[in-house]
């Protein structure tokens, strides 16, 4: 998931994460810069039982391999029909793996990107009816020409020439404030979350796109039963508001709800599920502290009229990617929704009864990566983009494939 998730969690503490039972907290490496944060301690007790810390899961046996090196920079992917995969690099190209593995050049027709600070290419969905109007949807910044406010966030879509490498027919969809994460719906509407981390910005604020999650048709056109559709004085696009920082949606495979992994500050990571109209709280309640210290808002993590996170995490794991897992690969893995981590350097398993998360298990904790981006495959495994950390040289990340 303000700057982007790469420079936010730049920014972020960084954890030893320990392969022990989950209930022990971790360690902070830098607790004596802030000697009275204590990351550990919870600044308000969780509002239902297993909403943090949930008891260690039974360990999975599997096996990695990579199926590419060399990224710069990967921030998501999507699977094509064939088998595919469609990938973007936060640098600002976007590329296809092949079924064997194979790396192509950058697709052609792409618009220019800024890369002032926080800017680049960032999430890459398809089209419900990709099969037969090849239209990929995608989040970038564009050069504004303004020397003080260089970006300008956008969604846009094109139509894949796969055979080319080219994406033609663009069309820019949304400008606004800081376009991140994409996730068509059931109904084929397209959701867009918006960050609000800017300590000027009031995710409270309706008036205002940042800090919420848009809902529009995927022609960009607005839906006439979005919560404000008619309300004055409130952007029609908004349908949910309160958030910080989304950087992973997945639809439950039986529930059809929205699920999303959202920053916190210092601590405060959440896991949520997605109402229409419904406020999320930011910053007003927060399981997180301010980055100086200080509580966030002021101090409390619940208040009417505000929803609770399905479960939070403290110290912060910096969340990425969401998905559930539905294959028959890992039988074993069915109701459990997996999280990628930045800063914690590994995926998180939880395991889910009811809504609720029982139990959690962390894979990949001694490889030492950043981890991105997840997606189930066609053929049941897990494959998982690895983010190199700011001051490593490019092409260091890599696509990796998790099975039996």
């Amino acid at each position: 998931m303000s700057a982007s998730r790469m420079i936010r969690v730049g920014a972020s503490v960084a954890f030893i994460v320990l392969a022990v039972t989950l209930a022990v907290p971790a360690v902070a490496q830098d607790e004596e810069e802030l000697p009275t944060l204590k990351l550990d301690r919870i600044p308000s007790a969780p509002a239902f039982s297993g909403q943090t810390r949930a008891p260690a899961a039974a360990s999975s046996s599997f096996k990695v391999e990579t199926v590419v090196a060399g990224l710069s920079a990967p921030w998501a992917l999507a699977f094509l029909p064939d088998g595919e995969i469609l990938l973007t690099e936060y640098t600002g190209a976007m590329r296809i793996v092949s079924a064997d593995g194979k790396l192509s050049q950058p697709l052609s027709g792409l618009p220019e990107f800024s890369h002032e600070g926080w800017a680049g290419l960032f999430d890459v969905a398809l089209d419900p009816e990709f099969e037969s109007n090849r239209l990929v949807y995608f989040s970038y910044t564009a050069k504004s020409g303004d020397p003080d406010s260089p970006n300008i966030p956008r969604v846009a879509r094109g139509r894949l020439a796969s055979e080319k490498l080219h994406l033609a027919d663009i069309e820019v969809l949304l400008d606004g404030d800081a376009w991140q994460e994409l996730h068509f719906t059931a109904d084929g509407t397209l959701l867009v979350s918006g960050t609000s981390v800017d300590p000027d910005a009031d995710s409270q604020d309706l008036s205002s796109t940042s800090g919420k999650v848009l809902r529009i048709h995927a022609d960009g056109s607005i839906p006439n039963d979005n919560p404000w559709t008619d309300t004055p004085n409130v952007r029609a696009e908004i349908y949910s508001y309160g958030h910080r920082d989304i950087s992973g949606f997945a639809t439950h495979p039986d529930t059809g709800d929205i699920w999303v992994t959202e920053h916190g500050p210092r601590g405060g990571d959440e896991i949520n599920i997605i109402h229409a109209g419904a406020n999320y709280g930011w910053k007003v309640i927060s399981y997180g502290t301010a980055y100086s210290g200080d509580p966030s808002g002021d101090g409390q993590a619940a208040q009417d009229g505000m929803q609770q996170p399905v479960y939070f995490w403290r110290p912060s794991i910096a969340p990425s990617g969401l998905s559930f897992y539905t294959g028959d690969m890992f039988p074993e893995w069915r109701d459990s929704v997996f999280v990628t981590s930045l800063s914690g350097q590994h995926i998180s398993r939880l395991e889910i009864e009811s809504n609720r998360v029982v139990a959690e298990e962390r894979l990949l904790v001694g490889r030492g990566q950043r981890i991105r981006e997840l997606r189930e495959g066609p053929d049941g495994a897990l494959y998982v983009l690895t983010n190199e950390e700011g001051d490593a040289p490019k092409g260091t990340a890599v696509l990796l494939r998790i099975s039996k």
